[in-house]
């Protein structure tokens, strides 16, 4: 099984300029999610060989993978999406991977058991699951924070319902599904119906490439949600339930107010990783 993962990162961001180069806590974020990556590779089942590409727009990132001793390839500033730019490195470096993970740049506090869970998934799944995603079925103390956080800002958090073999039936902004008797379903048990979707993606290279091709979809455009365009058009996505992490997950770092809850989050927490010996 050959896998890549690639890392889109792009210098330019309307709130935070420079982003994949900005400092966290002393480490810029690229090089934060660059350790992440190792850090799942590392745990990556027997026999998978598995590739690790930056995917940028801008010399300076590029001269700063060299210090990160990862590969880096230049591809143009007009993709539009992390999903085109991710297609647009694995064709400049000649690749022609089993699987592409698409781990987004701006994640420097992503726990690496998400990118391992994907590999595992995908060593063990059936030839005809073409993309992957993972998920975490909710506490009602975290669906509870989810709710609160909703008042807002509605648009964060999203949400997955699953069939019985794990594939995605609909993701969500919403809260989905909505639960009659959630009182009575509280007091038998912990875990909530809720699970809630995590923005990192693994699929094959021929999805990939059609997925580059198709316009946006009309969900798509409504919730937000580059996903549904898969589903839309047909494809099956596995989710991949992990448990319920231990200390609060951030999604993208987008903004200085981000970095300043990130830098918050390892001074509570502690560092994501353990520092090399």
């Amino acid at each position: 099984m050959n896998i890549t993962i690639i890392i889109p990162a792009r210098y330019g961001s309307t709130r935070l300029p420079g982003k994949p180069l900005a400092m966290i806590a002393g480490k810029t974020m690229l090089s934060r999610v660059v350790d992440i990556a190792h850090a799942a590779i590392a745990k990556a089942p027997s026999g998978t060989i598995i590739n690790l590409l930056v995917a940028t727009d801008d010399v300076r990132i590029q001269k700063h993978c060299d210090t990160l001793q990862v590969e880096a390839v230049m591809t143009s500033t007009g993709c539009p999406t992390g999903t085109d730019r991710a297609l647009a490195a694995i064709q400049t470096a000649k690749l022609k991977p089993d699987y592409i993970i698409n781990l987004q740049g701006d994640t420097p506090l992503m726990p690496p058991e998400m990118i391992t869970a994907l590999l595992q998934a995908i060593a063990n799944s059936p030839s005809d699951i073409a993309m992957f995603t993972p998920v975490t079925q909710m506490s009602y103390q975290a669906l509870d924070t989810l709710r609160e956080n909703k008042k807002t800002t509605p648009f964060s958090g999203t949400t997955a319902l699953l069939d019985q073999n794990n594939n995605a039936l609909w993701f969500s902004k919403n809260i989905i599904p909505a639960i009659r008797n959630e009182a009575k379903l509280r007091e038998r048990e912990h875990l909530s119906p809720v699970y809630r979707h995590f923005g990192l993606y693994a699929y094959t290279y021929e999805l990939l490439e059609k997925y580059a091709s198709w316009a946006p979809s009309y969900y798509e455009d409504l919730e937000g949600l580059e996903q549904l365009r898969a589903l839309e058009h047909g494809y099956k996505i596995r989710c991949v339930p992990i448990p319920e992490m231990e200390r609060p997950f951030m999604a993208g770092v987008d903004s200085p107010e981000d970095i300043t809850r990130a830098e918050a989050l390892i001074e509570t927490y502690g560092e994501l990783l353990e520092p090399q010996a």
